[in-house]
């Protein structure tokens, strides 16, 4: 009995690595295979591609790498063919997974799709390819049941993954563990987990940190950073304008910041998961954010807002996205007793209740289980 597995990008393979771990707790004799990350092979997977060859955002970035998606599509396509496979898991990256969805529907397999497209926001028009080639789809975000549900795809609330992570260790500890003064504020600063998007928001984030030391000497500034992202000025050393680079550790640094700068999408709800006041930021290509506006149909680009219904953290896009503006909206998210701190705790802990219970892994390998039973 064959499983095969799609994750497009490293959030999708950790998403992926989870459910399959939680599956062959259900259905121990399954073979996996697909394409992902480390997360999915870990998990017993076995890879005939991986995520490193396709991810990129934008749709001026995509362009180039289409010829390596067709590839691939035209290789699952075959490996569909064989006939020997129960079920398709596709995670997120609708661009390609909603044509690998096509295929399988074609091959007469069954679809689960884990973690929604977002739809809801830019591609409303898309979802009735969804009700025509996803089996079940296996939602998030608690409004997405509701949505796609009224729209003809069988949709189940599973909660979110980031709510399956044990609890972090306390502030103070965090911090000595980041090589941080457990006694200082401390901003934390979340550029991405691109290189793309790093390049774009870094240079205005280190230069929020240093106008928001200026002010606050005591802070202390921490960059969750990413491999492959370089990060031009920031420093282990002390000084007016140093940033600590903390790699491959975004949770304990959310954990450890008394406020962030953050970068738009699901970071936004891992702040809301460790409790941490942010402000939300994006910049994307000039001529993909063009075709973006014409397309995107929410009100707000950060996770926590959307979640909320309201707009909880304040949100800054593309020219907005300044040095001045970043440290004039996160001073007051670093004062213990200021209005707008405690507006924003109030508002990250609704967030948090409406993201469910733990286990939605293992929720999404119930509905995967079921799918092979039938």
């Amino acid at each position: 009995m064959t499983v095969f597995v799609s994750a497009g990008e490293p959030s999708g393979d950790q998403h992926a690595g989870a459910l399959i771990a939680a599956l062959r707790t259900l259905a121990p004799g399954v073979a996996v295979e697909g394409v992902g990350g480390q997360h999915l092979a870990a998990a017993g997977a076995r890879l005939m591609a991986r995520i490193e060859d396709l991810t990129v955002i934008g749709f001026v970035e995509v362009v180039r790498k289409l010829p390596a998606h067709w590839r691939l599509l035209r290789s699952i396509r075959r490996r569909l063919a064989a006939g020997d496979v129960r079920l398709v898991i596709l995670v997120d990256y609708p661009g390609f997974h909603l044509r690998v969805a096509e295929a399988a529907h074609r091959a007469g397999v069954p679809v689960l799709y884990y973690v929604a497209p977002q739809l809801w926001a830019w591609g409303e028009r898309r979802v009735h390819r969804m009700a025509r080639t996803v089996t079940r789809l296996a939602v998030i975000l608690p409004f997405e049941e509701a949505f796609f549900s009224s729209r003809g795809v069988p949709a189940t609330f599973v909660g979110h993954p980031l709510a399956d992570r044990p609890p972090a260790a306390p502030r103070a500890e965090l911090r000595r563990q980041l090589g941080l003064d457990p006694g200082r504020p401390v901003l934390g600063l979340f550029p991405g987990s691109r290189a793309q998007e790093v390049a774009r928001l870094w240079p205005a984030f280190l230069e929020a940190a240093s106008l928001v030391r200026r002010q606050r000497p005591e802070v202390q500034a921490v960059v969750a950073a990413t491999e492959g992202a370089s990060y031009p000025g920031g420093s282990g050393a002390e000084g007016a304008d140093a940033v600590t680079i903390v790699r491959g550790r975004p949770r304990e640094c959310f954990g450890a910041a008394d406020a962030a700068l953050c970068k738009s999408g699901t970071s936004t709800l891992e702040a809301a998961m460790a409790g941490t006041p942010l402000v939300v930021a994006y910049r994307m290509n000039p001529v993909s954010y063009l075709l973006a506006r014409g397309l995107v149909r929410v009100r707000w680009i950060g996770m926590v807002n959307l979640v909320a219904g309201r707009p909880v953290a304040p949100e800054l896009i593309q020219g907005a996205v300044r040095g001045e503006a970043l440290a004039r909206a996160v001073l007051p998210l670093l004062e213990p007793a200021s209005a707008e701190r405690q507006a924003q705790l109030e508002g990250l802990a609704v967030v948090r209740r409406r993201l469910g219970e733990p286990g939605a892994a293992m929720r999404a390998a119930e509905l995967a289980r079921a799918l092979l039973a039938a």
